[in-house]
């Protein structure tokens, strides 16, 4: 494993974010939707960062088993009411984007009065959709990346850094059930 971003970037990047988002909407009351899993690390930093009135639900969503992605299931039982409210969807790497246009498509449904979105990855030439999000931590390599609440096989979240993932690290398995 090799460390792409760490802890002192990372916070740098989450604060950078942050004014990102102050600067848009001062001190209007915003609600915060996190994608679990991934963004629960960055949901936690970030929040704690604003200092509008703030109300913060999440939605879950799963496509990946290991290196693969699979079919999208979101899952938005917890969501909250977000009808005419201010609203930014935190998630945690914007990869081919069919996470974030599938979950935007299903809000927007819900009637908030504006939808942003923040992500903390943006990774390089994987886009296949036509949405960006509004807010962007970093722009990183086409790499497997890892920690600060991303994982392979629901490993390493807990990391306090962003790693690539190398090969040798893609066929071991740390934990056993």
């Amino acid at each position: 494993m090799k460390v792409l971003l760490d802890q002192r970037q990372l916070q740098a990047g989450v604060e950078a974010l942050a004014s990102e988002i102050r600067a848009v909407y001062g001190h209007r009351p915003l609600t915060i939707i996190g994608i679990m899993t991934g963004s629960v690390v960055l949901l936690a930093d970030l929040i704690r960062k604003l200092d509008m009135p703030l109300r913060v639900g999440v939605v879950q969503t799963s496509s990946y088993r290991g290196t693969e992605r699979g079919a999208l299931t979101i899952n938005s039982e917890m969501m909250l009411d977000i009808t005419d409210r201010d609203v930014i969807l935190i998630d945690d790497i914007f990869d081919t984007g069919q996470t974030l246009k599938e979950v935007i498509t299903l809000m927007k449904t819900l009637g908030p009065s504006s939808l942003r979105s923040a992500v903390l990855l943006k990774k390089s030439g994987r886009q296949e959709v036509k949405i960006i999000p509004d807010f962007v931590a970093f722009d990183i390599p086409d790499e497997f990346v890892v920690g600060y609440g991303l994982d392979y096989n629901d490993e390493y979240r807990n990391l306090p850094y962003l790693a690539c993932l190398e090969s040798a690290d893609l066929q071991s398995t740390h934990f056993h059930s």
